[in-house]
């Protein structure tokens, strides 16, 4: 049976009791799929809590049938894209500041959603490098921006 991100995703939501339409539009590392509910703030949660556990359980139904499916992306609202582009504005701010200076950067405790994101707008920076590193006391990790040598 061939993996339906799109159908999974809607079944998950009816399960859940949010009537809802989804529609799936192809990105570069993957699939994004884009709710669209009357209620999309309970579907966001605070922070995006629920809409991150919302994706994470489509991935691993969809992983689950098939190993090679493409990561999907779940955004409600357009919650995620505005998200998205905070933290490649951020990044960016964050490059300037270790070019201008030329010191270590640290960001904030992120996501692992959010790290990749980091990681991915500043990949191709030739002067940056990027590393993920353990915030002590907590499970999180934040990430170090420092100038490439």
């Amino acid at each position: 049976m061939p993996t339906q991100p799109k159908a999974t995703l809607e079944k998950v939501l009816e399960l859940l009791g949010f009537p809802a339409t989804v529609e799936e539009h192809s990105m570069d590392d993957g699939i994004m799929l884009d709710v669209k509910t009357e209620d999309s703030g309970r579907l966001i949660g605070r922070q995006g809590q629920i809409l991150s556990d919302l994706q994470y359980i489509t991935n691993r139904l969809l992983f689950q049938q098939d190993r090679n499916v493409p990561k999907v992306m779940v955004d409600v609202a357009g919650y995620r894209s505005q998200a998205r582009e905070a933290l490649v504005k951020k990044a960016q701010e964050a490059a300037e500041k270790v070019r201008r200076w030329g010191d270590v950067v640290e960001l904030e405790p992120l996501s692992s959603f959010d790290r990749r994101i980091i990681h991915q707008a500043l990949k191709d920076d030739p002067d940056i490098e990027t590393q993920s590193v353990e915030v002590e006391g907590t499970d999180k990790k934040a990430i170090l921006l420092r100038p490439k040598h």
